[in-house]
């Protein structure tokens, strides 16, 4: 812990219609850090402060509005930025193209840049994505991949690291970056200290597809396909044939597959398999099961058939994703 005596300065960067508990969640985890720190009699281990392109009062999407004690200077590099993101990013980018110049002269400098959420469009924008791992709210990620295609996009993740560059999920997924920070900075003791005032956890069990997955269920307009999506995302462990599913949504299989695709953007083969490999992600992140039965669970025919799926969705093993991700209590396991 004794990395936590070096005072860091973070700003939290912000705009005309930034989300509001983007910038407060953060905020409120150093400063809940610097708190259990004062009451171990050690100095605190951050300095916040608001910044924006102009200096000022900047009104979020909500009545609050911060005051931007300073403006965006390339030339004076905290130790970490957070830009937060806003419910129309296009509108936001456009009025704020300022912020895409600042990203691209900080980026090689500075030791953290992160963005939150539809955040992520502006780091993209300034091409600081390209080649990496990247996430962002599961409502934008599929306009991310189209807009900037060199980006991988993770859509499930609640946050990502990718050397100095971190982007995360929408809104509350910026607490779980600032958190990780805080482990970093200043131990896992001090970092679950914070989580538990802030009634949060300090590594939450799955990815966005317990949200994305299910509320895009939700918003498919077409009700047979919207029961059906449901059902496939809570029978993963049951062989799914397209005839099924048809059957399921009382069509015939060609006018079923057609109304899918029309309805979610992907065939009804591709969704079942990136509900499935997200199903696996969260049961190696989140317990100590032996790779037979997560696959049992998540409806693969064998572990080999699951090693070979994951690895063409992510690009690693499932014992290398393991290892990365799997929370404390995980063994690391592949049997």
């Amino acid at each position: 812990m004794s990395s936590h005596f070096r005072v860091r300065r973070i700003d939290i960067v912000v705009y005309p219609g930034f989300k509001s508990l983007e910038a407060v969640g953060p905020l409120c985890v150093f400063d809940y850090a610097n708190v259990h720190l004062r009451k171990r009699d050690l100095p605190p281990a951050y300095r916040v402060e608001i910044a924006a392109p102009q200096p000022g009062d900047v009104r979020s999407d909500t009545l609050m509005t911060l005051h931007a004690g300073k403006g965006l200077d390339s030339r004076d590099l905290p130790d970490a930025a957070i830009l937060v993101g806003a419910r129309n990013i296009e509108e936001a980018m456009r009025h704020s193209p300022a912020i895409v110049d600042w990203a691209v002269a900080v980026a090689p400098r500075i030791a953290r840049l992160a963005a939150l959420c539809s955040g992520s469009f502006f780091l993209a924008e300034a091409g600081l994505l390209d080649g990496r791992r990247a996430t962002t709210h599961w409502s934008v990620s599929r306009l991310l991949q189209q807009r900037y295609p060199r980006v991988d996009v993770q859509a499930d993740a609640i946050f990502i690291r990718q050397g100095n560059i971190w982007t995360s999920a929408g809104v509350t997924a910026g607490i779980d970056l600032a958190l990780a920070m805080v482990e970093e900075d200043c131990g896992r003791d001090l970092a679950l200290e914070v989580a538990r005032d802030m009634v949060v956890y300090l590594k939450r069990p799955g990815g966005q597809s317990q949200f994305s997955m299910h509320l895009n269920s939700q918003t498919t307009s077409h009700p047979g396909i919207r029961k059906t999506q449901d059902w496939i995302l809570s029978n993963l462990q049951r062989p799914l044939a397209v005839s099924d599913l048809a059957a399921h949504a009382a069509m015939s299989v060609r006018n079923f597959t057609r109304v899918f695709v029309r309805e979610t953007g992907a065939t009804p083969q591709a969704f079942v398999e990136n509900a499935r490999v997200e199903l696996v992600r969260r049961l190696l992140e989140d317990a100590a099961l032996p790779l037979k039965t997560v696959a049992v669970r998540a409806g693969f025919g064998s572990d080999a058939q699951l090693r070979k799926v994951f690895q063409r969705h992510l690009g690693v093993t499932p014992r290398a994703y393991r290892e990365r991700f799997a929370s404390a209590g995980g063994s690391g396991r592949e049997d």
